[in-house]
C-alpha cells in the first residue's frame, strides 16, 4: 500500500497576504493589550463615583459626566499645574537640546587633546542612578538659596545632558565635514557651520532629542517633589500626586479626568512627531 502526498504550492502574493494577516493579528493583540487601561481611564473619567465603585464593573458609563472635567478646574488650581508645566517644559527641553546639540558639536568637529577621555567622563555619568546624586544636588541649591524654586529644575539644563549629548554626537560624526571646508573656505568660522549648516541638517536628530527630553520633564516627579514646596509652583505630576489630599475618599472620577488630561499633550506630540523620531533614531544610530 502506497501513500501519497500531494505538494500544495502557494502563490508568492498569497503567502505576502498570510504573513500580512498574521503580523496584524499579532499587532492587534498587543495594541488591545496596551490600549485597554487607557480607554479604562477615559471610560472612568466619565462614570459618578457610585457606578466606579459598583458591582459587577462595566467599562462604558452608564450616563456619560463631562462635567467632571469640569470639576477638575474648579475644585483645583490645575489650571495653575498646566501652566507651571507647560513652561517648565518648554524651557527645559528648548534649553536642554540646544546646549546638548553645541556640546556634541564641539565632539564631533573639533581635535582637542583628551577629547576622548572627556566624552568617555560624560557618557559615564549616564551609569550613576540619580539617587546617588541626589542629597548632594538637594545640599548645594539649599546653601545658595534656590530650594522653593524652579532654578534648581531649570539651570543645569545649561550643562545639556550626557544621552543627547551622545545621541547628536552620532548623528554630526555622519555629517561629511566638506560641509565644514566649504563654509571656512567662505571665510566662515565655526558658529557659521553651527547654526547655517549643521542646525538645519539636524532637524530629525533634534525633534528626536526633543521629544524624549519634552517625554521626561512632562512627567518629572521626582525633581519637583524634592525642590518645589509651595503648591502654586506645583507642576501635573506633583498636583496629581497630592490630588487626594483635600478628599477623605479618593474622587476616582476627577483623578482619571485629571489624568486624561495630562496625557493627551504628550500623545498629540508623539503622534504628529512619530515621523522624526523614529528617523532621528535610524540616522543617529548610523555611524559611531
Amino acid at each position: 500500500m502506497k501513500l501519497s502526498f500531494r505538494k500544495t504550492s502557494y502563490a508568492p502574493g498569497e503567502l505576502s497576504s498570510i504573513g500580512k494577516l498574521i503580523t496584524y493579528c499579532i499587532l492587534g493583540v498587543g495594541l488591545s493589550i496596551f490600549l485597554f487601561p487607557v480607554l479604562w481611564m477615559v471610560f472612568t473619567s466619565l462614570k459618578s463615583l457610585e457606578q466606579i465603585v459598583s458591582e459587577p464593573l462595566s467599562l462604558l458609563p452608564a450616563s456619560w459626566n463631562w462635567s467632571n472635567y469640569g470639576q477638575v478646574f474648579e475644585n483645583h488650581p490645575f489650571a495653575t499645574y498646566l501652566w507651571n508645566t507647560t513652561w517648565y517644559t518648554i524651557v527645559t527641553v528648548i534649553g536642554t537640546v540646544f546646549f546638548s546639540a553645541v556640546i556634541a558639536f564641539g565632539f564631533a568637529r573639533f581635535r582637542a587633546r583628551g577629547r576622548t577621555v572627556l566624552f568617555a567622563v560624560i557618557l559615564s555619568t549616564m551609569m550613576l542612578p540619580p539617587q546617588v546624586i541626589m542629597i548632594p544636588q538637594y545640599l548645594l541649591f539649599n546653601t545658595i538659596g534656590w530650594i522653593d524654586s524652579y532654578l534648581p529644575l531649570t539651570v543645569p539644563v545649561l550643562a545639556g545632558s550626557a544621552f543627547l549629548i551622545f545621541l547628536l554626537r552620532q548623528f554630526y560624526l555622519g555629517l561629511p565635514k566638506e560641509l565644514d571646508e566649504a563654509v571656512m573656505i567662505d571665510g566662515g568660522g565655526y558658529f557659521t557651520i553651527f547654526f547655517r549648516i549643521i542646525l538645519p541638517l539636524s532637524t530629525p536628530a533634534m525633534a528626536t532629542a526633543a521629544i524624549m527630553e519634552f517625554m521626561f520633564r512632562w512627567n518629572d516627579l521626582i525633581g519637583p517633589l524634592i525642590y518645589l514646596n509651595t503648591q502654586e509652583l506645583y507642576p501635573l505630576s506633583l498636583g496629581l500626586a497630592n490630588f487626594t489630599a483635600a478628599y477623605a475618599a479618593t474622587p476616582w472620577e476627577l483623578l482619571m479626568a485629571a489624568s486624561v488630561m495630562a496625557v493627551v499633550p504628550p500623545l498629540i506630540l508623539f503622534f504628529f512627531a512619530q515621523k522624526y523620531f523614529i528617523q532621528g533614531i535610524v540616522i543617529s544610530g548610523a555611524k559611531g
